[in-house]
């Protein structure tokens, strides 16, 4: 699968393909790590469990970011997929 760049209503560009994130929420124990390494990619909802913004879908300059939050869940939570 290739990632590719569509040029999207108004010139916007909106990236297609790739890498995704998702985290499991029946395994989140709201540390937060995600969250305080990359903020773009994760949120906090009002239980503290960390949720994933928008579909998941990670630009390619937040890729390492994503691998980062990750590495650092101490509850296995976050999984990256292509």
């Amino acid at each position: 699968m290739g990632s590719t760049f569509d040029g999207g209503r108004f010139g916007r560009r909106v990236y297609r393909g790739g890498m995704r994130v998702e985290v499991n929420t029946e395994l989140c124990q709201g540390h937060n790590r995600c969250y305080a390494l990359a903020p773009e990619l994760f949120d906090v909802d009002d239980y503290g469990t960390a949720v994933v913004i928008g579909d998941g879908t990670v630009a390619p300059e937040l890729e390492e970011k994503a691998q980062l939050a990750v590495a650092n869940c101490p509850e296995y939570a976050i999984t990256i997929s292509d």
